[in-house]
């Protein structure tokens, strides 16, 4: 590891220094009572576990307040443009080690009588801050940083599928769930009944289709920014795919570019609208 590389972002994230603290103040809670390093059964005869555990929050809560004080400062001074790199970051957690150590010294010395040197008092108050202190955010870090893997995975991800978005027309299902995507220039037709929707289009310069629930109308409406365009009650048709427009005695029928050739009606409905898309006036 690289000490002079910039402190990762998701470590001063608001959230995320919340996140510590919890389980700071949690994990210290849970090793006072299991471990009762600072001699508590020791000096105040506790003999009930209930009030091990009272005082063990009282403790812990005070003494968590110098990380509470200690990472607001560490988020303001970020905020403020202060650049922290990783080496800086370990010494800071060494200060807070330091004072957290000399809180619980002066503790033991001013509350539970402790009759030890001071010095030997805060050596093992080091020791075992550490462990309060040390434990956690190495914890925290890894799962910080793990979650921060997803995350820029997940974006990774939305942007692969952003650009194929764009490059690609996502067809939906009336559910919302992606079902199939088609290059705009590989699409032929749309056949609605009821509701389902086949769509044509070309695969291998072959003809295929997919069936697709949902409806004709609905369709209409998410690709009306395309070269699509309705005519007929059952049909919608790609402009570029159309290789002529013939007049019949019964109407307009449209000839796609496709081989075999496949032919498209036009409803009267429907006939200006497909008249004026080749910018004809009838």
């Amino acid at each position: 590891m690289d000490l002079t590389q910039s402190l990762p972002k998701y470590i001063t994230e608001k959230k995320n220094i919340v996140q510590l603290i919890l389980f700071t103040a949690s994990f210290a809670l849970i090793f006072i009572n299991i471990y009762a390093p600072f001699g508590i059964k020791t000096f105040l005869r506790i003999s009930q576990e209930w009030e091990l555990f009272l005082l063990a929050s009282e403790i812990t809560l005070t003494g968590v307040l110098v990380v509470v004080i200690s990472r607001i400062i560490m988020y303001q001074s970020i905020k403020r443009g202060k650049k922290l790199t990783i080496f800086n970051y370990l010494i800071w957690i060494s200060f807070e080690v330091f004072f957290m150590a000399l809180f619980y010294t002066l503790y033991e010395s001013f509350f539970l009588d402790d009759a030890r040197p001071v010095l030997t008092s805060f050596k093992k108050s080091i020791q075992n801050t550490s462990l309060v202190l040390l434990l956690p955010y190495s914890v925290s870090w890894l799962y910080f940083s793990w979650r921060d893997k997803v995350k820029q995975l997940e974006e990774i991800n939305n942007s692969s599928d952003t650009i194929i978005h764009k490059l690609m027309i996502p067809f939906r299902d009336e559910k919302g769930t992606l079902r199939i995507s088609i290059k705009p220039q590989d699409l032929l037709y749309f056949q609605g009944s009821d509701n389902y929707v086949t769509i044509y289009y070309n695969l291998l310069n072959k003809p295929s289709k997919f069936l697709l629930r949902t409806t004709l109308k609905k369709m209409e409406t998410e690709l009306n920014n395309l070269e699509i365009i309705r005519c007929h009650r059952s049909y919608m048709v790609n402009i570029k795919k159309i290789k002529l427009v013939r007049r019949e005695k019964d109407g307009l029928i449209l000839v796609m570019d496709t081989d075999p050739t496949i032919e498209i009606p036009v409803s009267k409905t429907y006939m200006q609208d497909v008249l004026s898309a080749f910018g004809h006036v009838d």
